[in-house]
């Protein structure tokens, strides 16, 4: 088997990867989907679940990166101030941002009757990508129950490709969606940590497309093609290392290393942003009880974890483009699963890397 590829698609990068090669392990860490495909309605939610308590009162570290902001997602102005998450993470189609905040609103109060009163608000966190092209967005199936079920069903294995929020969405003109990936960084003195991936991939212009380094969409793309990166991408950063929110903003800057590998330009029409979140500790809502005392991970150590995570959201989008299926949506649209287009690509990623031959 070629280092470029594992069983079922091809593989980026040099460092090994968890067991499942997906954000799941990270300890802790699940992710569920609602998928709605039905005719024209092809759309759906996705969940990151940190860990399996209420992020209310046991909040992770957090921080974002915002590499091209054309994008309504919520929540991340006060990621921003304080540093931390205090919902599961919530992926949706534009059109189901409201929607999805309020059912992420109405699960924390169901869980903290105090929120809103003796307490303050809770900040739920939405992200968004525009699947209009193959799902009727202004039909707005994404319900609240939707997000509800893709909370009750996260888990650490899960589907991807053309599920939840990853059901409408388009990569490279080819069918996009969820992703996911890890790879393990030995940051010295036994301290070997997991990075894991998980991205809502619909961004891409076909004759950018690489893969492993390989110019594969030159090859695919007909000479007349032209036109603007448009579409967006969400890149999820999990990590198990000791890191506070300055440095989970570093981590999740990494994030645009490994999405530019895939051929991303961050387009003028493109919203591209990266969360970054550790499950090394939480950091408690009640002010009675005590903070985390850890030693954080030392600066001069975290580069593995930048490379990790540039490799883990490389092969993320790999994994969205060869997990997806092809889907029919509306109006008779049709985005095929790129491995149809190329069913010899391991062909094509064992030859010399290539410039658009």
């Amino acid at each position: 088997m070629s280092k470029y590829e594992t069983a079922d698609q091809p593989r980026v990068g040099l460092l090994p990867s968890g067991a499942r090669d997906a954000i799941s392990d990270v300890p802790g860490v699940s992710v569920g989907h609602a998928t709605h495909a039905e005719g024209a309605c092809q759309t759906g939610v996705t969940v990151v679940r940190p860990h399996g308590g209420d992020l209310f009162l046991d909040k992770v570290p957090a921080a974002a990166s915002v590499i091209n902001g054309f994008g309504k997602s919520v929540g991340l102005v006060q990621v921003e101030e304080l540093g931390v998450l205090e919902t599961p993470i919530a992926l949706t189609n534009t059109f189901g941002v409201g929607t999805v905040a309020n059912a992420q609103i109405r699960q924390a109060v169901a869980a903290n009757p105090r929120i809103g009163r003796e307490w303050g608000t809770v900040n739920p966190l939405v992200f968004e990508c525009n699947d209009g092209y193959l799902n009727d967005i202004q039909a707005m199936a994404v319900s609240e129950a939707d997000y509800l079920q893709a909370c009750a069903t996260a888990a650490p294995d899960f589907a991807q490709g053309a599920v939840g929020a990853g059901r409408g969405m388009s990569s490279f003109s080819f069918k996009g969606g969820i992703g996911s990936a890890s790879r393990l960084a030995d940051c010295g003195a036994d301290q070997r940590y997991t990075v894991g991936a998980l991205v809502l991939s619909n961004f891409g212009r076909l004759p950018l497309l690489t893969v492993a380094g390989h110019a594969v969409g030159r090859r695919l793309a007909a000479a007349a093609e032209t036109g603007p990166e448009k579409g967006s991408i969400i890149l999820l950063l999990a990590t198990d290392a000791p890191l506070d929110a300055r440095q989970l903003r570093r981590l999740s800057l990494r994030a645009a290393a490994g999405l530019a590998r895939t051929g991303s330009v961050f387009g003028h029409g493109s919203g591209d942003i990266a969360l970054a979140f550790s499950t090394a500790y939480t950091v408690p809502h009640e002010p009675q009880r005590a903070m985390p005392a850890l030693p954080m991970l030392h600066e001069a150590l975290i580069d593995p974890l930048f490379e990790a995570a540039a490799e883990a959201c490389e092969q993320a989008i790999v994994a969205a483009l060869w997990r997806a299926e092809t889907v029919h949506g509306r109006d008779g649209h049709v985005r095929r699963a790129l491995p149809q287009a190329i069913p010899d690509w391991r062909q094509w990623l064992t030859r010399p890397h290539e410039q658009g031959a």
